[in-house]
């Protein structure tokens, strides 16, 4: 498949590192994306210019997409000039988190055009995008997925989770609950600690080999809390986004989520105090705020 052409669509923070491992490994690529910047800079590197979705997809035979909200990528796929209007198209594979009815929606519709749907959500951020170190999540047609999965081999590990549209998308928003919640009830714990005079960098290495180890004590404070830069890499806007999805999935399904909501409410929070753009790790700042403590590391 080293030579085989593709299509992607939306080449922004995410996007743009998986085309440039795609063009690394031999493909061709035609890109869309309504930055214009954002594509300029991937032209550069050796991808191709298209119009529109539609162009995208009457270009070749699997799209991907990468897009930041479920309507974007609705509009995206099934919209004017979008995907299912492409003449050439056969799988669309989605890279976005969506939420299980948007992808079960989309799937359904693009069905009616013998296009076949693949949810492909991603865990592992920006540098793991540019990496090639992301988890990714499969669902669809075995046949269909087993297709692919050379081509997301080059973005990191596959996981199949299923065939039904949708199943991925519900791996995929359980993972980044639990990421949020770590955070949320991580940052609350180092905020006690501070306030109690405890050295935030003892606290950490004690957490890291005790039974409190999660990603946020491991990875996250000590990247860009306890440096006070706070950037990580992943937004607040969508890391809201996602906890809500979940939340609102769970209740869908009859699975109470009463932890999750409170997560939720934490996200929400910080969303309105920083904005959408600022770094989810900003949920720190919100419990330092009220806590009246800064956790800042204290090596010289």
């Amino acid at each position: 498949m080293s030579n085989e052409k593709l299509g992607f669509v939306g080449v922004g923070r995410m996007g743009g590192p998986m085309v440039e491992r795609l063009l690394a490994a031999g493909h061709e690529v035609i890109i869309f994306d309504a930055n214009e910047s954002a594509i300029d800079a991937l032209v550069e590197k050796g991808a191709e210019r298209a119009a529109s979705s539609e162009a995208v997809a009457s270009a070749v035979e699997i799209v991907m997409t990468s897009l930041p909200m479920p309507q974007i990528l609705e509009q995206v796929a099934l919209g004017d000039a979008g995907i299912s209007s492409g003449t050439k198209v056969k799988i669309m594979l989605d890279l976005s988190t969506t939420g299980p009815g948007v992808a079960k929606r989309v799937s359904e519709a693009l069905a009616e055009k013998d296009i076949t749907w693949i949810d492909c959500p991603v865990s592992g951020g920006v540098a793991g995008a540019v990496a090639g170190t992301l988890a990714l999540m499969l669902s669809g047609p075995k046949a269909v997925c087993e297709r692919v999965e050379p081509l997301v081999s080059n973005f990191g590990k596959s996981f199949f989770v299923g065939e039904d549209a949708g199943m991925a998308q519900v791996a995929k928003l359980g993972n980044n609950l639990l990421a949020a919640s770590a955070l949320v009830v991580s940052s609350e714990v180092m905020a006690m600690a501070v306030k109690a005079g405890l050295d935030p960098d003892v606290m950490i290495d004690i957490i890291n080999v005790s039974s409190g180890r999660n990603s946020a004590i491991q990875d996250k404070f000590p990247r860009a809390v306890l440096t006070g830069t706070f950037d990580f890499g992943f937004a607040t806007g969508l890391s809201y986004k996602d906890v809500r999805l979940c939340i609102d999935e769970a209740e869908a399904m009859g699975v109470p989520m009463v932890a999750g909501a409170a997560v939720r409410q934490m996200l929400a929070i910080t969303n309105a105090k920083f904005g959408p753009e600022s770094d989810f790790t900003c949920i720190a700042k919100v419990v330092e705020e009220w806590a009246g403590v800064e956790i800042r590391s204290v090596k010289k």
